[in-house]
């Protein structure tokens, strides 16, 4: 009973259901294509029909609104219906007007505001705008009242085929493997077409190949492009051109198309082996060749290309592996033969190799079409050279005892000319590694002896360069270094391995060790250095300090007792011999200082100076320092103020080594110019010849009377100017008028000797109108053009 309850209750809702979804589109949608119409019912009528549908609960609104469509691309000489508006509250007395706004009211679709017909005033493109979205309303002509609520509706555009499909990332390029198998997929291309794909087929791709078979193939939907035929060679042709078209309405006659291209390109595997170009390889070399030089190249051609090509090259038989080697060249492609051990013409003459080229990538695929390498036959021929000399030995080591005597043979070297001919072998040393000319060889037999004294302990090693040249060709040399070992004898004696200083504590104990010392020796026995220490024998009962040998080879030294005093003795001298351990021994003596010093109750050294005692208590060496070198200052300023003192005090009158004519000296007072002649007599003081007379000094008022002098007589052409100058030096000290102050004394002598006489207007007794200067013509160009000036000086003066 349930069951059938249940199966009854499903029978009686589902028509129910159906008709509440389906009622508005099947009463008011319209065909596709055709106007259509949206209606409200009237107050009453919306009641009534809520009455009947309360059982669904679902109340009914007063706009009943669907979708409208309209073509897109419509172009006809008048506007297109797109649908109409009505509602049942207009009873036909045109006191309803209808409203039209949202997306293109106005402007795209237009709606009569009595009748409620909506036109589409305009193309449409719905690749464009595919939808609008429209609010529709009733209101009262009159007021402009709603008589209803707004409400939406959306206008689709109709999409027709006008695109054509295109493809947007064309040309395409695309590569697959040479060799690939049938059906090896390539690549795929997508094309777009901008039509509605839901609506028809507008937008149904179908792809083919216009061209390009019957090498590839396109699957029609997908658009995968496949190979069409097995094993392409690239070899043959390593690129192809494939033209592509997408076609619209599936296909169909009438429908857009829209074509690209593809270009393939086959990449390379390795499926072909090395060849060489020929099968016999000839070449010859001089057997004086360097080693490591390229005799020849071989190559094997390879049509692949990039890895695929790259060959290895081995010399796998033949009777010269061991003198020659082969490398691969990657960039090149080929081998490259090489020398790798001397040739020897004389030995033999010529040489047979078998050379092998192998892919390096081979591609297990491929293996069956045979081996993939390839082989050739080298002859190398060898050339007679003449060659340098050969030594017996790449090098030579010779040892010498330091004490060797001059020109004993140190060693000897060989060599030979390794040519038929045999030329004979001349030896000398490259001074360059012998500068201190230590070392001399015999020029024939090669035999090295020594020049100079050796000394291990300046220098173990002397490395020299003997050069062996030939006779018969100088241009044919050859070079072995020769290193020389000294060995070493005892020739050193031990001595203190520093400069050592002790200090000993005043309140040290008995049997404390003071220092500890070490020796060295400048040689170098085979067993090391082992050294004995005693004191000299007149001082083996020291009474103050013993020494005790270490096990490390040093030697301490010890205080036998206390009670050191440094006010008593202050250093202590303490001898002390050293032997070595050679044959025969060597010793020597050395000194040790001890100082006593006073130290703290932890044996720190505080002071090792007897002059500590007599210092004040409490003053510490940074006041010593401090109050030493305000002294040293004191000292200073006292010398510098004395030296200012007798700068001062220095006489103004320039000394005879002196050349007054350059010096300026410099003061405030200022004379009475060229024409004072009053304050000294310049004629006098400029030549020792001149007038001689007294004339009285008017730069100052003298205190007292001022007795004149008795004038120097005439003085001969021989009298010393200084001894002049320092009788009026002398007068002017006695002179109890002579100003006190600091003056400056001129003197424009210039000396004696010249044909010409004196150039100076100041020494002249003439007038300067009496002077003649033609006899400065005489003397050169320069003094003639001097006597030009001069004259036409003259002349402006009396003009």
């Amino acid at each position: 009973m349930p069951e059938r309850l249940a199966e009854t209750l499903v029978d009686l809702w589902t028509p129910l259901i159906i008709l509440w979804i389906t009622l508005p589109s099947c009463v008011y949608m319209a065909p596709m294509n055709q106007a259509h119409v949206l209606t409200t019912g009237s107050p009453l009528e919306l009641s009534r029909q809520s009455e009947e549908m309360r059982i669904l609960s679902r109340s009914k609104r007063g706009w009943v609104w669907n979708q409208m469509f309209v073509l897109e691309e419509f172009s006809g000489p008048e506007p297109i219906l797109v649908g109409r508006l009505h509602t049942d509250l207009d009873p036909g007395s045109k006191k309803i007007k209808y409203i039209l706004s949202g997306d293109g009211a106005g402007t795209i679709f237009q709606i009569n505001d009595i009748t409620g017909d909506i036109h589409a005033i305009k193309r449409l493109d719905r690749e464009e705008k595919a939808e609008y979205t429209l609010t529709a309303q009733a209101v009262d002509w009159e007021t402009n009242k709603p008589l209803e609520p707004p409400s939406e509706f959306i206008i689709k555009v109709q999409d027709i085929n006008d695109n054509a499909p295109e493809f947007l990332n064309g040309p395409y390029h695309a590569t697959v493997p040479e060799m690939s198998i049938l059906g090896t997929s390539v690549t795929n291309v997508t094309a777009t077409d901008a039509d509605d794909p839901v609506y028809g087929n507008s937008a149904k791709l179908v792809y083919s190949i216009l061209e390009g078979q019957p090498y590839f193939s396109i699957e029609p939907e997908t658009a995968i492009i496949k190979t069409a035929l097995p094993n392409m060679d690239r070899e043959a042709k390593e690129e192809y051109l494939v033209v592509i078209q997408a076609k619209d309405m599936g296909g169909h006659s009438g429908g857009l198309s829209g074509t690209t291209t593809l270009t393939v390109t086959l990449t390379d595997v390795n499926d072909n082996p090395p060849k060489f170009a020929q099968s016999l390889y000839h070449f010859s070399v001089p057997e004086d060749v360097v080693l490591g030089t390229a005799i020849g190249r071989v190559k094997a051609n390879d049509q692949d290309i990039g890895e695929n090509a790259q060959s290895s090259y081995d010399i796998i038989d033949g009777d010269g592996t061991a003198l020659f080697e082969i490398t691969s060249d990657a960039q090149a492609q080929d081998g490259v033969i090489r020398l790798r051990k001397p040739l020897d013409f004389e030995t033999k003459k010529s040489y047979t190799l078998k050379v092998e080229a192998a892919n390096i990538h081979i591609d297990p695929r491929f293996s069956g079409r045979g081996p993939f390498k390839d082989t050739a036959t080298v002859k190398i021929v060898v050339e007679d050279a003449d060659e340098p000399p050969v030594f017996s030995s790449p090098t030579y080591l010779l040892e010498v005892h330091e004490n060797a005597a001059l020109n004993s043979v140190i060693g000897q070297v060989t060599a030979r000319d390794p040519d038929i001919t045999s030329s004979p072998i001349r030896f000398s040393i490259d001074r360059h590694t012998d500068l201190e000319r230590q070392f001399n060889i015999n020029a024939d037999d090669g035999k090295i002896t020594l020049a100079t004294p050796l000394d291990r302990e300046l220098s173990v090693w002397h490395n020299i360069t003997i050069i062996a040249t030939e006779i018969r060709n100088h241009s044919q040399i050859s070079r072995v270094p020769v290193a020389i070992k000294v060995l070493d004898v005892n020739d050193n004696a031990p001595e203190f391995a520093s400069e050592y200083e002790a200090f000993l504590c005043e309140n040290g104990k008995p049997g404390q060790v003071i220092q500890t010392v070490s020796a060295m020796d400048k040689d170098d026995p085979k067993n090391g250095h082992f050294f004995l220490y005693s004191l000299l024998p007149e001082m083996v009962n020291n009474p103050n300090f013993t020494i005790k040998k270490n096990e490390d080879n040093s030697l301490s030294i010890l205080a036998k007792h206390n009670g050191f005093n440094r006010q008593k003795q202050e250093v202590y001298l303490l001898p002390i011999v050293i032997s070595d351990s050679g044959n025969p021994p060597l010793s020597s003596t050395s000194t040790l200082t001890i100082r006593v010093c006073g130290c703290s109750s932890d044996g720190v050294v505080q002071s090792c100076n007897v002059e500590a005692y007599v210092l004040p208590i409490g003053l510490s060496m940074g006041a010593l320092i401090a109050i030493l070198a305000c002294i040293i200052l004191l000292l200073v300023i006292v010398v510098l103020f004395v030296t200012l003192r007798r700068h001062k005090n220095e006489p103004l009158i320039i000394k005879d080594d002196e050349d007054v004519r350059e010096n300026i000296i410099r003061y405030d007072d200022e004379g009475g110019g060229e024409e004072d002649t009053e304050a000294f007599d310049i004629a006098t003081l400029q030549n020792p010849d001149g007038i001689n007379g007294f004339l009285p000094r008017k730069d100052i008022k003298p205190d007292l009377q001022f007795m004149p002098r008795q004038g120097l007589a005439p003085v001969p052409n021989g009298v010393d100017v200084d001894e002049f100058i320092n009788v009026r030096l002398h007068e002017a000290d006695n002179d109890p008028t002579a100003p006190p102050y600091d003056s400056i004394q001129i003197y424009g002598y210039e000396g004696r000797g010249s044909v010409a006489g004196s150039l100076s207007s100041l020494e002249s007794t003439t007038s300067d109108s009496d002077q003649n200067f033609d006899y400065l013509s005489d003397w050169g160009p320069r003094f003639k053009r001097l006597g030009e000036l001069y004259s036409v000086g003259e002349s402006d003066k009396e003009t």
